[in-house]
């Protein structure tokens, strides 16, 4: 029994190290970056979000007070982070949101894959593909 309490403490312990090994600075940026933006999407706050976009995509596919608009006729149910791949300067994270419509109340789940960017000279990760597209084939 105490052989099994040994080797748990021990896997306990190096997970630990583990993950204080890959979290330096630009890895804590990064989580605090996609906690603040899954935050502003399961809350709704589409134009808090916007401003965690890539400011290069934000210039070439500027957002319309109609586009933001339309995200007031949604409401997100949950965001759930299936996978991650984080790296030094680019990262990804498969996500799953349940989002229903106000009007009908009908819900419904997509995936998508956010992509992030590590700008050095701006010290921050940036989301490059714009807010989720809730309407994908509709």
């Amino acid at each position: 029994m105490r052989q099994w309490r040994a080797v748990w403490l021990a896997c306990v312990v190096a997970c630990l190290f583990a993950g204080c090994a890959s979290s330096g600075r630009q890895m804590s940026a990064l989580e605090r970056a996609q906690y603040s933006w899954s935050a502003a999407i399961r809350w709704g706050e589409f134009e808090g979000a916007w401003a965690l976009v890539d400011p290069d995509y934000r210039e070439a596919h500027p957002m319309s007070e109609l586009e933001f608009e339309r995200y007031k006729q949604v409401q997100v149910s949950h965001y759930r982070d299936l996978a991650s791949r984080p790296g030094e300067t680019e990262a990804a994270r498969e996500i799953e949101i349940g989002v229903i419509n106000r009007h009908t109340m009908a819900e419904r789940t997509l995936r998508y894959t956010e992509q992030w960017r590590y700008d050095a000279e701006a010290k921050s990760w940036w989301i490059t593909g714009g807010l989720p597209d809730f309407w994908a084939g509709e």
